[in-house]
């Protein structure tokens, strides 16, 4: 008889057990749903996922991607890192992205490099190991930068030359014409050098311009 009250009270106690924890494990799943729902985005941020960060971001503002692992999380930036420039788009999607200019840093947009790497000469938004011809390097800002008026002089500009299109002056209509002005002769004392040499340090500047002429056939 007193085995069978234990064993009756012993039932009773782990169905209360098991009770408990089934309500234990439903607040705990009410709880979770109810903290669940559309992610919290970031400041900045108009739309985004719990996987992918932020998709969408606010006016003004720019998405970047950074790399997460596998995933690439976006985030929102009042201005693109270095290495990256700014993409306005119409529809509000502002975007970071890389820049892809040979030996550059900072870019201003995918076609002028603003900082080139260490060592290098930036000279019209490009990346030089040594300046281009005509320009000398100032070494205090690494760019390349015109000669300096006594070191290049040059003479007025020539007449403008035939319209022409792929070196031709006919089969056209609309075409380029250009002109230049060459360097002037430098001129040295008598007793150190002849009177006058021709520039070696300043190339000849060279102007285009459109054209248009009648259009006549070429000769066969």
């Amino acid at each position: 008889m007193q085995l069978g009250l234990v064993a009756l009270a012993m039932v009773f106690l782990s169905s209360m057990g098991h009770s408990d924890v089934l309500k234990l494990s439903k607040a705990r799943r009410q709880r979770r749903v109810s903290t669940e729902g559309p992610p919290s985005c970031p400041k900045g941020c108009d739309r985004c996922s719990e996987y992918n960060g932020c998709i969408k971001c606010k006016p003004k503002l720019f998405i970047f991607l950074e790399r997460n692992d596998i995933r690439q999380i976006g985030v929102c930036l009042a201005s693109c890192p270095m290495g990256y420039f700014g993409m306005r788009n119409p529809e509000g999607n502002n975007r970071c992205t890389q820049c892809k200019i040979d030996n550059c840093e900072a870019c201003f947009n995918r076609n002028f490099c603003t900082k080139c790497k260490e060592g290098l000469y930036s000279h019209s938004g490009r990346c030089y190991v040594t300046c281009p011809p005509g320009q000398r390097t100032a070494n205090e800002t690494m760019e390349c930068v015109g000669q300096r008026a006594s070191e290049c002089e040059l003479g007025e500009w020539s007449q403008w030359g035939s319209c022409m299109k792929k070196n031709k002056t006919c089969g056209f209509k609309k075409g380029s014409q250009s002109r230049v002005r060459a360097p002037l002769p430098q001129v040295h004392s008598p007793d150190t050098s002849p009177a006058s040499v021709p520039s070696q340090t300043c190339a000849p500047q060279t102007e285009r311009r459109k054209c248009v002429v009648t259009k006549t056939p070429c000769a066969r």
